[in-house]
């Protein structure tokens, strides 16, 4: 039975907090929401509440109060993109005390967001990525580091290219993942969901390699200096040491380099329905934002279609 807010004993600031453990259990065991999701949710909801100097319940806040932070929002010249994850999670945290807790009016209903920005991702050429991917054998590692440090950030490098699996994905990789014989890799995506992905020649080398001479016989896959896990922090770093040594444009990351897996796929002749499967989304309509149709295979297209080109 639903909680009704008038009948709730507790405190008020105690109650608000129970609110959003409650919430965010929910996603957890019901919705099967990434720990990431979790985390960015959290945060939303606290700057929320640290924004609102009147805050007195999230019951009693109205569609004015998140208009204003909305405007306030705009003001700071937050991206769209942040903002519009921002309301993601208060919409979704007040469709929950509607639903399941009794509160009986929505104040995010009547609010309107800015659109989502609709910029192309950026995509590294072929000989970028080739040159990146050369680098970590180029460049001098620290004198501390093991003496399998080049050989696994190769292999980072390798599968991220190889396979486009989010940063997250790859992190969460264990050797007992791989399919060496089939040259696939089992993948755990966003809401836990598994896809089957397959493995580049030079991906399967660099981690044959990297395996033998750091001596990963199981477990984790990519490890740290203390054999433990390597982090997401730790991944994106390295991909932004061998970015940074490359020249390439400031902003390339884990995820530019899944753009440019997609996109080189499609330039190649692959179809939209598998990059989709691949790229592990659920909505086709995403995977055509990550893989935008490069201008030669435009203008080849229409050299080869059009009667009068």
């Amino acid at each position: 039975m639903p909680v009704q807010f008038s009948e709730d004993k507790v405190n008020s600031s105690e109650k608000d907090d129970l609110l959003v453990d409650g919430f965010l259990e929910f996603l957890v065991v019901e919705k099967n929401a990434a720990p990431r999701t979790i985390s960015n949710y959290s945060h939303a909801l606290k700057e929320f509440r640290n924004w609102c100097d009147s805050f007195n319940g999230w019951e009693s806040c109205n569609s004015d109060d998140f208009r204003v932070y909305l405007f306030e929002c705009m003001k700071r010249e937050l991206a769209r993109s942040t903002i519009r994850l921002h309301f993601a999670a208060i919409r979704s945290f007040y469709r929950y005390l509607t639903r399941r807790k009794g509160l009986k009016v929505n104040p995010l209903l009547d609010v309107q967001l800015p659109k989502a920005e609709r910029g192309l991702p950026l995509v590294l050429t072929l000989k970028q990525v080739e040159d990146l991917l050369a680098l970590p054998f180029k460049v001098q590692q620290p004198r501390q580091a093991p003496s399998w440090t080049a050989a696994r950030d190769a292999s980072i490098l390798e599968v991220f290219y190889s396979t486009g699996l989010r940063l997250a994905e790859l992190a969460a990789l264990e050797l007992s993942h791989f399919d060496f014989f089939n040259e696939t890799i089992r993948v755990k995506g966003k809401g836990s969901k598994e896809r089957i992905v397959p493995l580049g020649s030079h991906a399967l080398n660099a981690l044959n390699k990297y395996c033998d001479l750091a001596k990963v016989k199981e477990g984790p896959l990519f490890i740290s200096k203390a054999r433990k896990r390597i982090s997401t922090r730790s991944i994106s770093n390295i991909v932004k040491k061998y970015t940074n040594l490359a020249g390439l444009p400031i902003g390339v990351s884990p995820h530019k380099l899944r753009h440019s897996f997609a996109t080189h796929l499609l330039d190649n002749g692959a179809d939209l329905r598998s990059v989709q499967t691949l790229l592990g989304h659920e909505s086709l309509s995403t995977t055509q934002i990550y893989t935008h149709v490069s201008t030669d295979r435009l203008k080849k297209s229409y050299q080869k279609a059009h009667p009068r080109a």
